[in-house]
């Protein structure tokens, strides 16, 4: 038997993959397919089951995909209604694989379909649980995604949460290796350890939420201070719970190499959004108008998805040359596959046609330090409130960058203001929204406050950004 976690830092999430003496089940894919296919291929092994933790919100999985590539079974826990061939499975079940049996734990909280799958090795023996977002390392799903669905309150779906946990999963071994869907950066959770693996009873150990007295205790634990999810989360619960076009086709769109006059006539005759996804250190020194700057270097999948929202938005993409591919596909791992094609040659194409490009305004630290008055210029930091709150410079206002579709609303368009985050990739998107809706009168700072802090610049005093998420 062996047991291999895929883990994709982008997304912060963990797909797994259980070979044994010749069969294969696969848990929480990922969009794309191919990788998994060549792992199949490779180890002369069938894919006989493609588990699925829940309907994913933060990701289009690959199951529809790879059940029809492969002829593999896709698997559900109890309650879940995809409109798709599957199997609900009832509490309890086993499904053997090879010389393994992964048995059901049907754990609702998060959501009311959530299933912990259990993997009993070829003794018998408790190996490993593949927790889903039920449990994650350091802390538990968030409660408050399905309660539209479920038609309860975020609280009461916590208390369910609860009984899962303690009636499922905390009577297991202690030896017992914890597997989540998803890790630090997430967010699916709100206090979750970088770590990507580790066994239950440590968690039953250092775990907050598994270290509350009683159930009222854990209900306010896991409902306090958790932040509004992501706009796009709901349209990912659909494609999952419906299917979806398959992921070559979306590929094969988006890999459609287009001129700059082709771009531009598309781009003016689609309404398509035009996203730039070099690093912000080549986007602010020019770019087509009206562009969108995600940087492939950051997070860029579940940014598209925070600040565009609609998945069904037309998309025309500028990379670094070589970096197409990868684009389409993190796009699409968020649901967003109209991607009609990108631009040939990418920004040097564009230049080298003399068509109009545009800049961002950006300036060091160290020039920031020189030139700012914090006693009376505006200065916008958009890191999260929690960084924020552990350190900022005297004065700035906290503006983060996941509600700049409501506090855009009340920048003054004649009041010049500074603008950084942590180290210029978030400030760099803001710029480019900013610009894009006719916002000009402001300075981008590069670096962020990473660099910022390196002036001397007058700050806050440091709270550790730890207790500030627990307090």
């Amino acid at each position: 038997m062996t047991v291999e976690q895929i883990y994709t830092g982008c997304l912060a999430q963990g797909a797994y993959y259980i070979v044994s003496n010749g069969e294969a089940a696969i848990i929480d894919p990922l969009r794309e397919t191919e990788p998994y296919l060549k792992k199949l291929q490779k180890d002369g092994v069938v894919l006989k089951y493609v588990f699925e933790t829940h309907f994913h919100a933060d990701f289009v999985s690959g199951h529809v995909d790879l059940g029809k590539k492969t002829g593999a079974s896709i698997v559900y826990g109890p309650n879940a209604n995809p409109e798709f061939d599957a199997i609900v499975a009832k509490d309890n079940d086993e499904f053997t694989i090879g010389n393994v049996v992964i048995k059901v734990l049907h754990t609702p909280g998060h959501t009311m379909e959530s299933t912990t799958y259990l993997l009993k090795d070829e003794n018998g023996k408790d190996y490993c649980i593949f927790s889903g977002d039920t449990l994650f390392l350091g802390d538990v799903g968030r409660p408050d995604l399905a309660q539209k669905a479920a038609h309860m309150t975020q609280e009461e779906l916590a208390g369910l949460l609860y009984d899962s946990l303690v009636n499922k999963i905390m009577p297991l071994p202690d030896d017992v290796i914890v597997y989540p869907a998803h890790g630090a950066g997430s967010a699916c959770g709100k206090n979750m350890m970088k770590e990507t693996v580790d066994t239950l009873g440590n968690q039953k150990r250092i775990n907050y939420a598994l270290n509350q007295p009683d159930k009222a205790s854990f209900i306010k634990a896991v409902t306090d201070g958790l932040l509004p999810p992501p706009a796009y989360f709901g349209l990912n619960v659909a494609m999952n719970k419906k299917g979806y076009e398959s992921f070559d086709s979306v590929l094969s769109h988006g890999m459609k190499a287009l001129s700059p006059d082709e771009f531009e006539a598309l781009a003016e005759s689609t309404g398509a959004l035009i996203i730039d996804a070099r690093a912000a250190a080549d986007f602010y020194r020019g770019f087509i108008p009206q562009s969108i700057n995600f940087g492939l270097n950051g997070d860029f999948a579940p940014w598209v998805g925070s600040l565009i929202v609609n998945v069904q938005q037309a998309i025309l993409l500028v990379t670094d040359e070589g970096k197409e591919e990868e684009a389409v596909t993190r796009l699409s791992r968020v649901g967003f596959d109209r991607v009609l094609g990108h631009l040939k040659g990418g920004f040097a194409a564009w230049l080298d046609s003399g068509k109009e490009a545009d800049v961002v305004d950006r300036i060091s630290a160290e020039q920031f330090a020189k030139e700012v008055d914090i006693e009376k210029d505006t200065i916008l930091d958009i890191r999260k409130e929690s960084e924020y709150i552990a350190e900022h410079v005297e004065n700035a206002y906290n503006r983060p960058l996941a509600a700049i579709n409501e506090w855009i609303k009340d920048i003054n368009p004649d009041e010049h203001f500074y603008m950084h985050c942590g180290s210029g990739y978030r400030s760099m998107i803001a710029a480019s929204i900013l610009q894009a809706r006719g916002y000009r009168n402001f300075t981008e700072i590069g670096g962020g406050f990473k660099a910022i802090i390196t002036t001397g610049i007058s700050k806050t005093d440091y709270v550790c950004q730890s207790k500030v998420m627990k307090s």
